[in-house]
């Protein structure tokens, strides 16, 4: 029988996957584009969302969405150019936040297909887009949660 030669001591014992620090900011990069996509995706979600509780007339249109546009504004600004910076990881968190209790503030009393949406049309979509926002934001609060974790850790070494 043939012996096999022994591996050399660098490569005979397993190594962290993230070792140095080029992977470990190819991994942040990649968490710091997936969280970009998440909050964007969030963002149209909440738009479709808000839009077709106005026109089910469950929301009066008005100016009195003006502040909700702004706090998308703000959370688009954080997701496009605000990326990787503490600010935006913030502004992408509070943002996850309310995307996360849109669909539990729509699960209190009559419930997602209770009340008012019953005798409508489109039902589908209204619950499909709450479910999928509640989701997408839900991620998106845990890539936020990371990437501020990440910059806490860098900062202390």
């Amino acid at each position: 029988m043939e012996t096999k030669e022994l591996k050399s001591e660098e490569n005979a014992y397993p190594t962290n996957r993230f070792s140095t620090p080029s992977d470990l900011g190819e991994y942040e990069m990649k968490n710091n584009l997936t969280l970009t996509i998440t909050s964007l995706l969030s963002i149209l979600l909440a738009t479709f969302h808000l839009s077709d509780d106005i026109v089910r007339g469950f929301e009066p249109g008005g100016f009195r969405h003006i502040s909700g546009i702004l706090m998308m504004v703000v959370w688009l600004f954080g997701a496009l150019v605000l990326t990787g910076r503490r600010s935006g990881y913030i502004i992408m968190l509070l943002g996850s936040i309310l995307g996360s209790v849109m669909p539990l503030a729509h699960m209190r009393g009559a419930g997602l297909v209770g009340g008012r949406i019953v005798n409508s049309g489109g039902k589908f979509f209204w619950v499909w887009t709450l479910i999928a926002l509640g989701v997408v934001a839900f991620f998106s609060f845990v890539l936020s949660v990371l990437g501020l974790w990440s910059l806490r850790r860098s900062q202390s070494r």
